[in-house]
């Protein structure tokens, strides 16, 4: 199934889109898509409803991100072999890992805001891995079973601050709408394979990253496994794969947004994203 989150900001209502894309009301079965929801395996709540019963919200509304409060955002760098090329790196001998501040999210197609004084703002087209159940020093062999389902992400970054300051990336990385999450979350019973996903980014109607999560260095399960050897994994934890080719900071010369800039992505099946760049400005 896919899950959604739609309405004005803080008054998001929980929805679910049927099979014939219009947008049900769940606000009336459950209360939130959050980690209680997650934790307690709401999804076989919803899986019973008749989604024909649901009330229509209309397809105009506001999209929220589609996980109330996200609790850990984790990110992986550098896990295309490709994108480790055209940023000048090596591929890491295991994975790289970073946190992304939570104030970063938002809905799927809100304005993103470059800091006031950023020339290095970029793109990052990236699959998601929503966290449903506590995963502790889990196994690869086991970590599929505890990943509620996934969704596409824009892990935008000043590359400024995130290479050229002192200190780790998450200077870069945490930027007030540097973390666009969904439209859906979508469930993995409708993935039939992660590893054969085509993911891409178009920058004002110009495709830039066009690749496909098969050329992933390390894969879904062995992430889930390999975080969860340093940290616990709770539901509504969000983990960040990492991007293909095709940033800004890798083109020649590099290319970075500016205002004004249209960024529209997605990954098969799990909708597209849409945001406007605009700068913020100090009162």
């Amino acid at each position: 199934m896919k899950l959604l989150r739609v309405g004005k900001v803080g008054k998001e209502k929980p929805a679910v889109l049927d099979d014939n894309g219009l947008i049900r009301d769940l606000s009336a079965h459950i209360s939130e898509i959050d980690t209680e929801f997650l934790g307690n395996n709401g999804f076989k709540k919803v899986a019973k409803l008749d989604l024909d019963s649901l009330p229509v919200i209309d397809e105009n509304e506001r999209i929220g991100q589609p996980v109330s409060h996200v609790g850990k955002f984790i990110c992986v760098g550098l896990n295309y072999a490709d994108h480790a090329a055209e940023s000048g790196m090596d591929v890491p001998s295991e994975p790289v890992l970073f946190m992304k501040a939570t104030s970063a999210v938002m809905g799927p197609n809100e304005t993103v805001y470059m800091p006031p004084e950023s020339q290095k703002s970029d793109w990052e087209v990236e699959l998601g891995v929503v966290i449903g159940k506590e995963a502790k020093y889990v196994s690869e062999e086991k970590a599929m079973e505890h990943i509620a389902g996934y969704c596409v992400i824009n892990d935008l970054s000043e590359r400024e601050y995130q290479i050229e300051k002192e200190g780790q990336w998450c200077k870069g990385k945490g930027c007030d709408t540097f973390g666009p999450i969904g439209p859906y979350l979508v469930t993995t019973d409708e993935v039939e394979d992660y590893n054969q996903l085509g993911i891409w980014l178009e920058l004002n109607g110009k495709r830039v990253q066009d690749g496909n999560t098969s050329t992933m260095v390390y894969k879904v399960p062995f992430l889930v496994h390999y975080i969860s050897q340093f940290m616990s994994l709770q539901p509504g934890d969000i983990i960040s794969t990492g991007t293909p080719p095709g940033v800004g900071f890798g083109m020649n010369p590099p290319t970075y947004l500016k205002e004004g800039d249209v960024m529209r992505l997605g990954i098969d099946g799990m909708g597209v994203q849409q945001q406007t760049v605009a700068r913020t400005v100090l009162g």
